[in-house]
């Protein structure tokens, strides 16, 4: 039986928090529980006490569309020793909650190279083990030696390497009760001021190709084998339509905006537009990269 209550009480776990000012989207309803935890014993805790509640892990909320409605269950963020960063002469050992682009700057900033690439991508390191995250050809199956996943159902962590986690194209073998804890990345020994402008490089990229200064959840689609949502959403004229208070970006198609006025389902039901748009007019089906949550059907 569930001991969620007694953790509200003990103020470890809170009820009815606004999830939309944790997404890039900055939109969304509420969770039901959240609780931010900061050490592995604090996370034993509220696991054992929502046993039976269905459990969220949030990292940066950068590819997170939470619906009006909110979500049911325990939203999880990790914080304290799951957001620090040992570099070591050939390793970054990193909680799941540290920032990418903070990991790709510590990093390079001690001369460990080779994870210049996650200044681009604006997640964390628990959301790259679990969806392979990458940029400029380069993905976090490239670079991962092992991470360390509990299973929420038994309570057991294990260290499993990119094999033992089938990383493919933003894809993981991770379960919906498969929490990352940490990671441990390889890296080389390079100099310091050539990493630096590797990352201003992958900077000046995005900010040239990408949207910015909107809410948005980066890219939608995942890219269908040999070919590039962004392109396929393009050419079926679909940059500049808009559903409420969502449009597809006219800088980049695989990019959906939401303005101020958005709802999540404005940007749902947009997705599914383009979805059936690009189906019909290409015979493509495309499929989201963005996690939907708390919506009757999964996108």
């Amino acid at each position: 039986m569930s001991n969620i209550p007694d953790l509200v009480s003990a103020g470890l776990i809170q009820p009815q928090v606004a999830l939309g000012p944790m997404t890039t989207y900055k939109i969304g309803g509420n969770a039901e529980y959240f609780a931010t935890v900061n050490t592995r014993a604090e996370l034993d805790r509220v696991l054992t006490a929502g046993v039976a509640t269905p459990i969220t892990v949030l990292g940066r909320g950068s590819n997170l569309l939470v619906a009006t409605g909110g979500v049911a269950g325990l939203v999880l963020r990790l914080g304290g020793v799951f957001s620090e960063i040992e570099v070591r002469t050939d390793a970054v050992h990193a909680g799941a909650g540290v920032s990418l682009p903070v990991l790709a700057r510590t990093a390079t900033k001690e001369g460990n190279r080779g994870l210049e690439f996650f200044v681009g991508v604006p997640g964390s390191v628990g959301g790259a083990v679990r969806m392979n995250a990458g940029c400029h050809g380069i993905e976090t199956r490239d670079v991962l030696d092992k991470a360390l996943v509990l299973d929420a159902a038994t309570g057991a962590a294990v260290e499993r390497g990119a094999t033992d986690l089938e990383l493919s194209y933003r894809h993981s073998n991770l379960g919906v009760t498969d929490i990352v804890l940490s990671a441990v990345f390889l890296t080389t020994d390079g100099d310091v001021d050539e990493g630096e402008q590797v990352m201003r490089d992958v900077t000046a990229w995005r900010r040239k190709h990408q949207p910015g200064g909107t809410h948005n959840a980066g890219s939608v689609f995942k890219n269908p084998p040999g070919d590039s949502a962004g392109r396929l959403i393009d050419s079926a004229g679909l940059k500049g339509l808009r559903v409420g208070g969502a449009s597809v970006s006219t800088r980049h198609a695989n990019f959906i905006e939401a303005s101020e006025q958005a709802t999540p389902e404005d940007v749902y039901r947009l997705i599914e537009i383009v979805r059936t748009r690009v189906a019909d007019e290409f015979g493509v089906e495309l499929i989201p990269e963005i996690i939907c949550i708390g919506f009757e059907e999964p996108a």
